[in-house]
């Protein structure tokens, strides 16, 4: 995977005392240890912006098995295990929790404790109008951290699509119970360009995929827009391989799903997110007041490219779509 230029604004993520702290902490050993529960909805430790956050936290001082100890808690992709999980993390005297996704893995941790500062990348919600935090410049009570709507974004997946495939009229939509919000603005963005969709909402895990697809097949579906949700993640594979054998281009939210096999995505960049985050995880336990630090947004997006999935699928991409792309896997 090729990448092409800086995929998120520095300004707004990096604040001056922030960094000063950061340095700090990189420059000097830690004087004791802390302990970070962190809360994720399955067990995917190994995805790149999982790891591009522990590797930020080494990198400012705080490094696993030294003077880190993180609590790693998932809950098998049910959202019903979310709060027995978290309130494991709540038993444990954490000094603070970290999460990402969805609004039900944010409720999980508050409900965990009255007072562990709490620092989310919220990408499925936005956390003013679910009142978890007051607002964006000054957050209020324990929570802060990166605030990304995806419902914003399904626009330009549709435009991108109509571009990249000017013959596709009709699209099917996988969504799911997190994915309302996106589904509304998809539904909106369609009749403006003249699309037709066929939604194949699969609810909640575990997904019956083979059953979506056949659908979409049915419908005589000329590609598939997958709305974004953490809860795809784990059926990746399965998601690929179906769309492969019935031969539908597939767009994203997130490059990682190019990389793996998809044929475009549009969204943010999930890494730089995570590696934010880490930044202002180390300046809450550095004594910095979660409540009192403005949530943050990404400035910018990435578009990524699948070549080798377009030559699988005979499509040939315009040049209007491949100048703009921002990584290009299988060039």
């Amino acid at each position: 995977m090729i990448s092409r230029r800086t995929l998120m604004g520095v300004a707004p993520f990096v604040g001056a005392a922030a960094l000063a702290g950061a340095g700090a902490a990189s420059a000097q050993p830690a004087a004791r240890t802390y302990r970070l529960g962190w809360l994720i909805t399955a067990e995917l430790w190994k995805e790149p912006h999982y790891v591009a956050f522990v590797q930020r936290l080494g990198e400012l001082g705080l490094i696993e098995g030294r003077n880190l100890v993180i609590e790693r808690r998932h809950a098998g992709n049910r959202l019903e295990m979310l709060a027995p999980m978290a309130a494991e993390l709540g038993r444990l005297q954490c000094d603070a929790f970290f999460g990402g996704g969805a609004e039900a893995n944010l409720a999980a941790l508050a409900s965990a404790t009255s007072n562990t500062p709490i620092v989310f990348v919220a990408v499925d919600f936005d956390p003013v109008a679910t009142g978890d935090v007051a607002s964006l410049a000054r957050p209020g009570g324990r929570v802060t951290g990166i605030t990304a709507l995806q419902s914003v974004l399904p626009a330009k997946r549709l435009e991108l699509l109509r571009e990249a495939l000017p013959q596709v009229n009709k699209v099917a939509v996988l969504a799911n119970e997190q994915t309302s919000a996106q589904l509304a603005l998809t539904q909106g963005t369609a009749r403006r360009l003249g699309m037709e969709l066929q939604v194949i909402d699969l609810k909640r895990p575990p997904f019956d995929l083979e059953a979506g697809f056949g659908e979409a097949v049915r419908a005589n579906a000329q590609a598939m827009l997958v709305l974004g949700s953490g809860l795809w993640v784990p059926s990746r594979g399965d998601i690929h391989r179906l769309a492969k054998r019935v031969r539908l281009p597939t767009v994203f939210h997130q490059a990682e799903w190019v990389a793996t096999g998809g044929l475009m995505s549009y969204g943010f960049s999930f890494p730089a997110m995570w590696r934010r985050g880490a930044e202002m995880v180390v300046a809450v336990l550095r004594g910095a007041r979660a409540g009192e630090m403005p949530m943050e947004q990404p400035t910018s997006y990435e578009l990524a490219i699948n070549l080798s999935t377009a030559r699988a699928l005979g499509i040939q991409l315009p040049q209007s779509i491949l100048i703009r792309a921002d990584r290009v896997v299988g060039g």
